[in-house]
């Protein structure tokens, strides 16, 4: 046992400085740290926390402009450090409605919703703030609803660009409006401009309605445009001077039943978002004029919003507002431009929407 002991005390000798020289240095590594930093899983915790997720419900991508605002729209929200989720409901709108859903069971912090159908879409308002989640009507008013910001330009006066334009270049005539869905209430609002250009007009006499003004393309279908402008060639055996198509994919279908009576060109057209097919038909003297919407503008502002209204602050560019029936809610209206051939190069193609060499197939 003394043998023992003599050699545990020499072990024990031996190993002192060692264990004495470990312990400074853990006093000196802990001591050296700084106390304000934050402990590395508390940070990937707060930033998994903070990061801003923004859901981007959306009618439908057939149409070409929806594609340019989703990719605008969600690499504006990318680079403020946002998240996107991005769900098209293929024009329907109980699907718009379950997707929804979906993404504010993700935790989306604001949902940016492009409508199918205005009335129908209050649900997703409802179901969003019963969850703290505020909401952007994107382009189309959400109706019956309290939706936190209305971001668009201004349709009733793109309505009245449409057929103002067409009014000057043919002031006497048979008129034929062709409107958008029925279930958007932007297509109710470009009526509503388009009456408000071509009314005096009417009451003079000078200009009247065919097919009593009351055809409206289903879901801004081009094949269902072309289906009602078919009918009302027939119906008025081809006396038609002007088609006030609500936008570019309607205006393709009417041209192409006007096309079938050999009266392209003939006929004068109206259409809306300067779609690439509609300028190319614009330089080829089939379709009138459009009206452009700066793309990058509405879907760049739009983002800013959306992670401004996550952030809580105010929007100071929301300056107007817009009845929905319910509420007069807080909205950002922009400037639509007529485009014609003249102009096409200097507005269109100038800002970047469409290249030289597309639109004139070069």
């Amino acid at each position: 046992m003394k043998y023992r002991s003599t050699i545990n005390s020499k072990v024990y000798r031996k190993l002192l400085p060692i264990f004495c020289v470990l312990t400074v240095c853990l006093v000196m590594l802990f001591g050296c740290a700084d106390p304000s930093a934050p402990k590395k899983n508390e940070e990937a915790g707060d930033t998994a926390v903070q990061k801003i997720k923004i859901g981007l419900s959306m009618d439908s991508l057939r149409v070409e402009r929806w594609q340019k605002d989703r990719d605008i729209f969600t690499a504006e929200a990318e680079k403020l450090g946002a998240e996107v989720i991005v769900q098209s409901a293929d024009g329907d709108e109980r699907r718009q409605n379950e997707q929804a859903e979906n993404m504010i069971t993700q935790g989306v912090d604001v949902l940016v919703v492009i409508p199918k159908d205005s009335v129908a879409a209050a649900q997703i308002v409802q179901a969003a703030h019963a969850e703290g989640i505020k909401v952007v009507a994107y382009d189309r008013l959400i109706r019956e609803s309290s939706p936190d910001l209305y971001i668009s330009f201004d349709n009733e006066q793109v309505g009245y660009l449409q057929a103002e334009y067409l009014l000057r270049q043919k002031p006497k005539g048979n008129y034929f409006l062709l409107g958008g869905a029925p279930t958007d209430n932007n297509a109710q609002l470009l009526r509503k401009g388009q009456m408000r250009a071509l009314q005096t007009a009417i009451d003079g006499g000078d200009i009247r309605l065919v097919a009593e003004g009351k055809h409206w393309a289903v879901n801004w279908d081009p094949r269902d445009a072309l289906k009602k402008a078919e009918q009302v060639l027939t119906q008025t055996n081809n006396r038609v001077d002007a088609v006030v198509a609500s936008n570019d994919g309607t205006a393709g279908g009417v041209i192409q039943a006007l096309a079938g009576q050999n009266l392209a060109g003939r006929v004068i057209v109206s259409g809306q978002d300067a779609e690439l097919a509609a300028c190319q038909r614009i330089v080829k003297g089939t379709q009138t004029m459009t009206v452009y919407k700066p793309i990058h503008l509405i879907a760049t502002k739009a983002a800013q919003a959306a992670v401004a209204l996550a952030k809580g602050e105010t929007l100071a560019e929301a300056t107007q507002t817009v009845n929905n029936g319910k509420i007069d809610v807080p909205s950002i209206l922009l400037t639509p431009i007529q485009v014609d051939k003249a102009n096409l190069d200097e507005v269109v193609i100038k800002d970047g929407f469409h290249t030289r060499e597309a639109v004139y197939q070069e």
